[in-house]
């Protein structure tokens, strides 16, 4: 697997409201052009382009993509996979797994497990097999348990933390706008 780019550098200033509103413009719509961006949250144009140029070269804005309901593309069966792993076998694991199709996400997670896997499958079937044959049969695996997903609501968006809604941070206020803060930012898929 390729690594990320470092985005924790101290040339990288600190996302701001803005950023987190183009963020969230180009989450709920990639196809959006930077000419409504800049419109939408009253910017021009040639700042929401350095913006949006600066977030892809520092890493954040990493691509843009299609959000496919996986149902209706025929993936009518998924689980989430808890795993145990070995004693720092997480790389082994993402190493592994990254050529299987059925492993939608995977994450080092802290708690009683190591790692959590979103799994989605045409068939309970290939479900099975993908955790038996495919998950179960690695080295780095001590344990699975599964948890069967009967009914998902999955939101792809960009969320921003509510200091960076309050429109007196993104409309105007150059001290509000410019002043270093650390502004935290999830992507709910």
């Amino acid at each position: 697997m390729s690594s990320l780019p470092d985005t924790t550098s101290s040339s990288m200033r600190p996302l701001d409201a803005v950023d987190h509103r183009i963020l969230a413009a180009l989450s709920a719509d990639a196809r959006k052009s930077v000419t409504s961006i800049a419109q939408e949250l009253h910017l021009s144009r040639a700042n929401a382009y350095e913006r949006i140029a600066r977030l892809r070269e520092a890493g954040v804005l990493r691509g843009y993509t299609a959000v496919i309901d996986p149902r209706a593309a025929g993936l009518a069966t998924a689980a989430y996979v808890f795993l145990t792993l070995k004693q720092d076998d997480w790389e082994v694991l993402r190493s592994a797994l990254a050529d299987e199709p059925a492993v939608r996400h995977l994450a080092l997670v802290g708690g009683q497990y190591d790692a959590v896997l979103l799994v989605r499958t045409r068939t309970v079937e290939e479900l099975r097999r993908v955790i038996f044959e495919r998950i179960q049969s690695l080295s780095c695996v001590q344990s699975t348990q599964t948890a069967l997903i009967f009914d998902d609501h999955a939101e792809h968006r960009h969320a921003v933390a509510p200091e960076a809604e309050a429109p007196s941070r993104w409309m105007g206020s150059r001290s509000a706008s410019t002043a270093p803060r650390k502004v935290a930012a999830i992507t709910l898929v």
